[in-house]
């Protein structure tokens, strides 16, 4: 039996459309290839659906959760926006599957807390759909987007995997290739949530300085160095990306090895005439010779022709030693 499209049920379209729409890729992983498609996808929700008000403190937030910034200057952009000029855009919830009455959000989470904000009512269509399709229409209206940091699109593709979704699942909801959604998880698996939501979601970091930082911190002996850093006080006052830099600061420097400096010995030579001067350095790994006044020209010639004679010489004597 085929594989059923897994973006079949999204917008209540055949499947025959939406294998169109989106071209599998491998054995059947369905990848959103632009943005464009992904706008058009999200929009598709909301496509001849009746809009409704609804009371903000009947919308319950996503049961995963996808940002980690909340009053940064975008969001308060977007409040002064809806202030003058009304919600253009209805957000997408479901029924709350225990309460009559209530509701969750699927996408919209910020026009929701702006509608809280200003007291006045949220535009929304309501639409039936199971956890799965959920977590899908979130991710690619996300996606769509294009506004969620690497760190919160690996908190989010965390969050799925913890609930039993599968990678397939995973990158379709991201628009992410499988070599994507893999970076993601390794991240989260060295790096704890606690530890990413204390930072936050650092808009100038992207996803190799998160990997670096993984890295460090998933080392057992940086456990205490982590801890030392998220309990000052001064750590928790910096901007997010500051924040990152302050953490991944201290564990880089408490992962450098301590170069021991050696001090080179020196030593001098100079025969009884002072027709040579000779100066020996000597640090353990490196030997250095270097001569000076009227013989030291010819004196150097002399020892360079016998180096293989004193080296055999060397080595009997070396010999004779360990005898």
């Amino acid at each position: 039996m085929a594989r059923k499209n897994l973006l079949e049920g999204l917008a209540g379209m055949p499947d025959e459309s939406a294998a169109s729409n989106y071209p599998m890729r491998g054995a059947g992983r369905s990848l959103v290839r632009s943005l464009d498609e992904l706008a058009k996808q999200a929009e598709k929700f909301l496509e001849g659906e009746a809009v409704v008000d609804l009371d903000p403190d009947a919308v319950e937030a996503s049961f995963v959760q996808d940002r980690l910034s909340e009053d940064d200057d975008d969001f308060r952009a977007l409040v002064e926006a809806i202030r003058a000029r009304g919600q253009d855009t209805p957000i997408l919830v479901r029924p709350h599957g225990k309460i009559d009455g209530r509701y969750q959000v699927v996408f919209g989470h910020r026009r929701l807390r702006a509608a809280r904000e200003l007291g006045r009512n949220v535009r929304a269509v309501v639409k039936t759909m199971d956890d799965r399709t959920h977590v899908i229409a979130q991710g690619q209206e996300n996606s769509a987007r294009a506004d969620l940091t690497f760190i919160e699109r690996a908190l989010f593709a965390g969050r799925l995997e913890e609930l039993g979704y599968d990678r397939e699942v995973i990158s379709t909801a991201l628009a992410a290739n499988a070599a994507s959604v893999s970076k993601m998880m390794s991240v989260m698996e060295r790096i704890s949530p606690e530890v990413v939501r204390a930072i936050g979601a650092a808009p100038g970091v992207g996803r190799e300085r998160w990997v670096a930082l993984s890295l460090l911190a998933g080392k057992a002996s940086n456990t205490a160095n982590v801890a030392e850093v998220l309990q000052d006080d001064n750590f928790h006052q910096l901007p997010s990306d500051k924040r990152f830099e302050a953490l991944y600061a201290a564990l880089n420097k408490s992962a450098r090895p301590v170069k021991k400096t050696v001090a080179a010995r020196k030593d001098t030579w100079q025969p009884r005439d002072k027709a040579v001067q000779a100066e020996m350095k000597n640090d353990g790994k490196a030997f250095s010779l270097s001569m000076k006044a009227r013989n030291a020209g010819r004196f150097g010639e002399f020892l360079s022709s016998r180096l293989d004679a004193l080296y055999e010489q060397f080595l009997a004597e070396e010999g004779k030693q360990g005898d």
